[in-house]
């Protein structure tokens, strides 16, 4: 078998959009499964449209995943350069190749224009199966919305602008060539240039690739992803502290499955299954939840040290600076008690505030608290009892509540949901002992009476 050798060529007029991402991590896993090469191409020829920002967020997003490229920027391995943009010399040979073998031509307009064959072109896709098509037939007509009529056109498509800029159709064809692609896996929404592609490959005198266009990604309810919808910007997962790993397992998901009940897979699994057969012919269904979900399983088999770690660095990306501003070994500390809650980083917004801000409790909460005729005496020796905590820790803290509900002659879970809402200003959230022992006996101390008064003024 020849060297497999897939491709990824963005266009950078925009953020990474997770179908491109997609686009990606199947051609990268294609070529680790096979053990070939995952080349890097970045189809910039739109001048006005193509921004630095753009290139380096493509970089950034697939660093980010984790998929690293064969050849590519930063990676010639002769066949570069990996831009578009710096490729023309090529570009102006090969439609030389073409002008002389009377397969294209200039018209009228002064564009340059590709002959299309006489005879049918078959494209054989792996996913979507065969189809032949006469270029010639189908692009004579198209439909004129003013006249309702279909009219007759020039079925020959330009390959070169009468500006000198070149086509994606043209290009495209030549890179692969030039860059030794064996394989092209791509969106469902490129199956209508193949035809196209297949007749540019044959006038040049080149194998042609083996295709697979991949199932779309829709949203939940059927429509094509947008740029404004949820989940399409892979800046998103990196803004919002996912687990690379999580999003690539999740990526993989769609349009691609194991043929069992796995979703969650390490990286390796799904190289040593990812092939043809085991890639889906539906479209598939983005569902951010879904993601969320698997992410809180990557999260759960972290220990406690690369949990606070990762935490840390997506709260000093956030800019948020009243996160760095509390004493490190207590962050440290509250962190590790959230972390069972933690499903997904942006809710360390929901908890800190349960240990670090003194104002604020939920009225719904309070009022419970405040309905219990028993609960002011009940906390005012809970309180008394802790007050007098010489070492403030878990374990002390716990014989302090025993004593106050063996003073009281009660059970502690009596009076422990009035202590929560008055310790973290909510009905629920992370393990109360701990929190107690995060938060420190001055601050908790305070925050327990003011909040007491407040309930029972």
């Amino acid at each position: 078998m020849t060297q497999v050798r897939t491709r990824f060529a963005p266009s950078p007029t925009g953020y990474l959009h997770v179908g491109g991402a997609r686009t990606a991590l199947f051609n990268w896993l294609f070529a680790r499964h096979y053990g070939g090469e995952f080349v890097l191409r970045v189809e910039d020829t739109d001048a006005a449209r193509n921004t630095d920002e753009a290139v380096q967020a493509i970089f950034d997003g697939l660093r980010w995943l984790e998929l690293d490229w064969d050849a590519g920027p930063g990676k010639d391995d002769g066949r570069g350069p990996y831009f578009q943009s710096q490729r023309t010399d090529l570009y102006e040979r090969q439609l030389d190749l073409l002008m002389k073998a009377d397969r294209a031509y200039v018209d009228d307009g002064g564009a340059v224009r590709f002959r299309v064959p006489d005879e049918p072109v078959t494209v054989s896709d792996k996913i979507c199966g065969s189809r032949t098509v006469n270029l010639k037939e189908e692009g004579s007509t198209c439909y004129d919305p003013e006249t309702r009529q279909n009219v007759a056109v020039n079925p020959d498509f330009v390959i070169r602008r009468a500006d000198g800029s070149f086509l994606f159709h043209f290009v495209n064809v030549v890179d692969d060539i030039a860059m030794a692609i064996t394989h092209v896996i791509r969106g469902g929404d490129h199956l209508a240039n193949t035809p196209k592609h297949v007749a540019l490959f044959e006038a040049l005198g080149s194998p042609i690739p083996e295709f697979a266009h991949i199932p779309l990604i829709l949203n939940k309810n059927g429509s094509k992803m947008s740029k404004r919808d949820e989940g399409a910007s892979m800046d998103t997962y990196i803004r919002d502290g996912f687990l690379p790993s999580a999003v690539r397992n999740y990526l993989s998901l769609l349009g691609w499955s194991p043929k069992d009940d796995r979703e969650k897979m390490p990286i390796e699994d799904i190289i040593a299954l990812f092939d043809y057969d085991h890639l889906n012919h539906a479209n598939a269904k983005f569902d951010m939840e879904k993601c969320q979900w698997l992410n809180s399983q990557y999260l759960a088999d972290l220990d406690a040290g690369a949990f606070v770690k990762l935490a840390r660095d997506w709260m000093a990306s956030t800019g948020e600076q009243g996160w760095l501003q509390e004493n490190s070994a207590t962050v440290d500390a509250a962190l590790r008690v959230m972390r069972p809650k933690i499903k997904h980083l942006p809710e360390i917004r929901d908890h800190w505030p349960r240990f670090f801000v003194d104002d604020g409790i939920d009225l719904e909460a309070a009022a419970k608290v405040a309905a219990d005729p028993s609960a002011k005496l009940q906390l005012d020796v809970v309180l008394r009892h802790l007050a007098i905590v010489e070492h403030w820790n878990e374990d002390a803290i716990t014989e302090a509540l025993d004593a106050a509900a063996e003073e009281l002659g009660i059970k502690k879970g009596k009076f422990m949901f009035g202590l929560r809402v008055l310790a973290t200003g909510a009905a629920q959230g992370t393990d109360l002992l701990p929190t107690l022992a995060v938060v420190g006996s001055e601050r908790m101390l305070h925050r327990l009476g003011r909040r007491l008064a407040e309930i029972f003024p």
